[in-house]
């Protein structure tokens, strides 16, 4: 039978977290939060709008509006559904949402919050229309641009004006800007590389921005950058929003980008694990717990907290194997950094807040799953 009890109670001692689990080390969340919010007064017309599709999480939404985010924005119905009953009062869905029922999800959110959607067809903006109409409620629609990532988005040029001239002939809905981001940009390793990158996505975004003021339509709000290039685009001066969501937790593949120096960047810290137990030991290998149900291998393998030469190799389903074992026993726990934080997550229920050796919060990621 199912069940979503939690692995642990407030007040545990991370010896008694029954595993696999998700676990923040607080403090390292806390700085990182702190981190971001120094960072972004260097771009004082650049708002943060983080995004939530790395923790799916009300709770911690509201740790990032308190240190300065103006909402959060989403990839998923069902993430943007979490942190609407979760009490975040501003979301931009930055995806497209199809089918009427889920668009009628998607405008009673807007009862309770102010919420944006992007889009990048015509059919999609009328459905959108009529769902928002249906429901008497008001959508802001963000045109979303394809600036290299090539997944959605329209060409930069006269498509671009001519979705925000239907959108702006229907009723309930409005046109409200720009959604200009290239995922790929955040995991190039060189930041001379990375700022080559989001020149081309800046190019792109103007050529927009351009097609746009042809027209005779302002716009006055463009949205992108991630953990990896936020900084580049808020020095940009077109951007005027920008997402960075990984930047809370981190992970194996994001501490691999290099900074100016050529050094493994170090800006934010690793506050995400997921904690094992030693199951099985052999001469030559260790078994832990955490296999391909517990930690996304998309990114790679993830890596042994305080290891020095222990190896991760996926066992499975269920299992890890560490090589070489040392000096681990049955029953002992190891802490792994996942290789890609926002998946891993999605395969958790619970994110359990350690402090000091003890569990202080226990959040449930609501926004779970495959966002239907």
């Amino acid at each position: 039978m199912f069940s979503s009890r939690p692995p642990c109670n407030v007040g545990d001692s991370v010896t008694d977290v029954e595993t696999p689990a998700l676990l923040v080390c607080l403090k390292k969340l806390e700085q990182n939060l702190n981190t971001l919010k120094e960072a972004m007064k260097s771009f004082p017309s650049v708002k943060l709008r983080p995004h939530a599709k790395t923790h799916k999480c009300a709770m911690l939404a509201r740790l990032q509006i308190q240190s300065g985010a103006v909402g959060l924005c989403c990839q998923k119905l069902t993430e943007a559904e979490a942190l609407v009953q979760g009490g975040i009062q501003d979301v931009l869905l930055s995806n497209q949402v199809i089918n009427k029922k889920k668009l009628l999800r998607l405008a009673s959110l807007a009862k309770s919050a102010h919420i944006a959607v992007c889009v990048d067809s015509e059919r999609n903006i009328e459905d959108l229309s009529e769902a928002a109409k249906t429901l008497d409620v008001m959508l802001d629609i963000v045109i979303e641009v394809n600036v290299g990532g090539f997944r959605c988005g329209v060409e930069p040029g006269p498509d671009v004006a001519r979705l925000a001239k239907k959108v702006m002939s229907l009723s309930n809905i409005r046109f409200k800007g720009l959604h200009c981001y290239n995922g790929r940009n955040q995991h190039i390793r060189s930041l001379a590389d990375r700022q080559t990158a989001v020149n081309e996505v800046i190019e792109k975004t103007k050529l927009a921005l351009s097609a746009l003021k042809e027209s005779e339509i302002e716009c006055n709000y463009v949205t992108g950058g991630g953990t990896g290039t936020f900084h580049l685009e808020a020095a940009s001066e077109v951007f005027t929003e920008v997402q960075p969501g990984s930047y809370v937790f981190m992970d194996v593949d994001y501490g691999l980008n290099l900074d100016g120096e050529e050094k493994f960047v170090s800006e934010f810290q690793q506050s995400l694990y997921i904690l094992s137990t030693v199951q099985s030991v052999a001469e030559n290998r260790a078994i832990v717990d955490v296999g391909l149900k517990a930690v996304s291998l998309d990114s790679g393998v993830p890596t042994v907290k305080n290891s020095g030469d222990q190896v991760y190799i996926s066992g499975g389903d269920e299992h890890g194997v560490i090589v070489p074992p040392g000096d681990l026993k049955v029953g002992d726990q190891l802490w792994l950094i996942p290789g890609h934080c926002d998946p891993t997550v999605n395969m958790h229920e619970w994110i359990v807040g350690m402090r000091d050796g003890r569990v202080e919060s226990i959040w449930p990621i609501g926004g779970k799953g495959p966002g239907i």
